[in-house]
């Protein structure tokens, strides 16, 4: 039986939650009460301070306002500064010195230096008072007057750029230049300098005025791979900072503004000229009179000639930014700032590397309106044998092989033809080479031809654009193009390629930029049957005394299976049939097995062969800084040659070993006796010439010289016109009527198929 609850049981909730009603409203009329009555007391106390009238618009109103602005500037300034004051966490940030690094070749021989040890062994009062001065007058001019930011100098130099419409004077206090020397890197970014004004003040609080200047001659650097004034003195004119008359001391300190510009030992004119300047600025600041400049003016300083002394810069460079990176790996109670390291360079291949490209670039990079090229030689394991930068580093600091990123053209191919083996195609596989579209975009052929039915080997020996581009369709399947896109960039991070490689049609064909240096390593996998490497320049690594702190063999990343044995060696096969029968015919190595791919950039505006044998693999690059046009370089021409003639010296001596794939490679046929007597492409095959393209002077110019040649032939007699003329008119024939001779292809051998990449 259910049990009934007597009735007052409702009537005592009620009466709870009235109650409870009650009490809630009581104290929130309290409160209100309360709080009503304490505003009421405040408006009474604070109407005894009240100003009206225009009292309050002139005073009260401004201070309030500026009261606020500058609350919210501190919080903002302090925002900022927070990121600041994190490099200075180091407690030994004043007593920590950058690396000390002295490199050798793969053979133990000294090639160069990096780093600084700082020298503070010279006190202030014992540099002389020239250089004191000079550094003053052009650097900071007020350093003994501002608090680590000099504003009115900050006004005057935007003025005078804007004025000039560029660049043409320093904002920058010594303070702020040694906030970025000791705590920052050289980025030119907004953040970098707000850091650095926010640490140029802490500076100012922590050190004293000449403390600054100390470590500003110390540690400022100098050109030539020195850093501080003293290492200046003794590389560019043999003696100590504390000797230095005032001609030096006006060139030494002209280098603080740009040290590769106007380093003398690279060009004396330019420091001589800043030197002038510095002159002025000493009379100008009113530190010296111009009779007292009188004489440095008329005897400018002379320093030691170094132009001998070659050291593989963009090398050593690569070099040093790999040993900063693996010194921050080492514990932190590790405090060695001095090392020595055995690098991966061979000193013969890299001589090679550097004669090639200059040889070539002299020879015709005005006639295919190239000015700069870049190479990088490795072994299969990532070693990098040999890196060139750029035609002179004395010009240009900037390395094209690790810091450039230009599109690869068709020597990106290799990659798409991989991922089709990875899915099923093979070499022999038919793919048909006709028109195709993605969206909007349709890709041509060179030449605007097409071939109809090819094998995947066919397709890559010829460079055929279209072919690739279909794989990439074919890669998709039923999820589209972008799905087989992103399957071709997932096998090229296998192959070691950081760049950003973005989703594009054209991406297949090689528009997509990367670096010389990712590019040549990447190729290592398939000599490497199917393992990937991680390129390097640091072999092994000792402190000062020798002890061994790092070695590659044993500390460095393992190769990784990126792809099978068998594909590897398929791609070799394709690809040594570029060598051979393809478009990078220039690159063949007598007796040496070689494969590799050419590549070309849209209105050629970049030329690359990168390719590898059973020993090392070597990318290389030509074009141009500010990416104009080359006057239709392609890669089988300048590129393929330089390749050949670096990889010619590297086999030097080496044992040649079997490339998976294509075998121990054969011996290049002699030129038959009859092809001899016709030799009008015959230099085009052993060095690249200019493009076969002229002026219509330049073909009226060679006509009339053959009608000439003609002329005294049938004046002097048949005899009397020897063979090398009867050539010399063969080939001017053959350059002003192309139609009547043979097509010549990229590597100048005549062929009827028109040329591709």
């Amino acid at each position: 039986m259910r049990q009934i609850l007597p009735p007052h049981w409702k009537q005592k909730v009620r009466n709870f939650f009235l109650d409870l009603d009650a009490r809630i409203d009581s104290t929130l009329f309290s409160s209100a009460k309360g709080l009503r009555e304490l505003y009421e007391r405040f408006s009474t106390f604070m109407d005894r301070f009240y100003v009206g009238r225009w009292k309050r618009w002139v005073f009260i109103e401004p201070l309030s306002e500026a009261a606020t602005i500058g609350l919210g500037g501190m919080v903002l300034m302090l925002t900022l500064a927070i990121p600041a004051f994190r490099e200075t966490a180091d407690e030994d940030w004043l007593k920590k010195s950058d690396l000390a690094v002295t490199f050798l070749d793969r053979y133990g021989n000294p090639i160069g230096s990096r780093g600084i040890k700082h020298n503070d062994s010279i006190p202030l009062e014992d540099f002389p008072d020239n250089l004191i001065k000079a550094t003053l007058a052009t650097e900071d001019r007020r350093f003994y007057d501002h608090y680590g930011i000099d504003f009115p100098g900050l006004a005057r130099a935007l003025v005078t750029n804007a004025q000039a419409g560029g660049v043409r004077q320093g904002g920058s206090s010594i303070t702020q230049q040694l906030a970025k020397n000791l705590f920052l890197n050289n980025e030119r970014t907004i953040e970098r300098k707000v850091k650095e004004a926010f640490l140029a003040v802490w500076l100012e609080f922590r050190l004293t005025k000449n403390e600054i200047l100390k470590l500003y001659l110390d540690r400022a650097y100098m050109g030539g791979g020195t850093f501080g004034v003293d290492g200046a003195a003794h590389f560019y004119f043999n003696k100590s900072a504390r000797d230095v008359n005032l001609a030096e001391s006006a060139m030494l300190a002209g280098l603080f503004k740009a040290p590769t510009k106007y380093a003398p030992h690279i060009n004396l004119p330019a420091a001589r000229a800043r030197a002038n300047v510095v002159l002025d600025n000493l009379v100008d600041a009113g530190f010296m009179t111009e009779g007292q400049v009188f004489g440095a003016r008329r005897n400018p300083a002379v320093a030691v000639d170094r132009r001998d002394e070659q050291s593989p810069n963009y090398y050593l460079d690569y070099a040093f930014d790999e040993m900063r990176k693996l010194v921050d790996t080492f514990p932190k109670s590790y405090t060695e700032r001095v090392f020595v390291v055995r690098t991966a360079i061979d000193m013969k291949v890299q001589r090679a590397a550097e004669d090639a490209i200059e040889n070539q670039l002299r020879q015709f990079g005005r006639d295919y309106h190239a000015t700069q090229a870049s190479t990088v030689v490795a072994d299969l394991d990532g070693g990098v044998r040999a890196m060139v930068g750029g035609r002179d580093y004395g010009a240009s600091q900037f390395n094209r092989a690790t810091d450039a990123y230009r599109q690869p053209g068709s020597s990106f191919k290799p990659y798409v033809y991989t991922t089709a083996l990875l899915n099923g195609f093979k070499p022999t596989s038919i793919v048909v080479d006709g028109p195709v579209c993605i969206g909007n975009w349709c890709p041509q052929n060179y030449g605007h031809s097409y071939s109809g039915s090819v094998t995947l080997t066919q397709a890559i020996t010829r460079s055929i654009n279209v072919v690739p581009v279909k794989l990439s369709i074919a890669l998709g399947g039923k999820e589209g193009p972008k799905a087989g896109r992103a399957k071709i960039v997932e096998v090229a991070r296998r192959f070691g390629l950081k760049a950003p490689l973005p989703d594009t049609p054209s991406m297949p064909i090689g528009s997509d930029e990367v670096t010389v240096l990712e590019h040549a390593v990447a190729y290592a996998t398939f000599p490497n049957r199917g393992k990937s490497v991680t390129p390097h320049a640091v072999l092994e690594v000792r402190t000062g005394a020798g002890d061994l702190v790092w070695r590659w063999d044993r500390d460095g990343p393992k190769p990784k299976q990126a792809i099978p044995a068998s594909v590897a060696s398929d791609m070799a096969g394709m690809m040594s049939h570029v060598v051979s029968e393809g478009t990078a015919r220039r690159a063949a190595l007598d007796g040496i097995p070689t494969a590799g791919k050419t590549g070309t950039t849209n209105a050629y505006r970049d030329a690359w062969f990168v390719g590898y044998t059973g020993n090392f693999t070597c990318a290389v690059w030509y074009g141009n800084d500010d990416y104009s046009p080359t006057n239709r370089m392609t890669g089988g021409s300048l590129p393929a040659q330089t390749w050949h003639d670096i990889m010619e010296v590297a086999h030097q001596g080496v044992e040649v070993k079997e490339l998976v794939g294509v075998g121990m490679g054969q011996k290049l046929p002699p030129q038959p006796a009859a092809a001899q007597a016709n030799a009008a492409p015959r230099v085009l095959e052993t060095k690249p010439g200019p493009p076969p393209v002229l002026t219509k002077r330049g073909a009226d110019i060679l006509v009339r010289v053959e009608k000439m040649l003609d002329d005294a032939a049938k004046t002097v007699g048949a005899t009397t016109l020897n063979e090398p003329a009867r050539q010399k008119a063969d080939s001017s024939s053959a350059l002003a009527f192309p139609e009547n001779y043979a097509a010549a292809g990229p590597d100048g051998t005549p062929t009827t198929a028109p040329r591709k990449n």
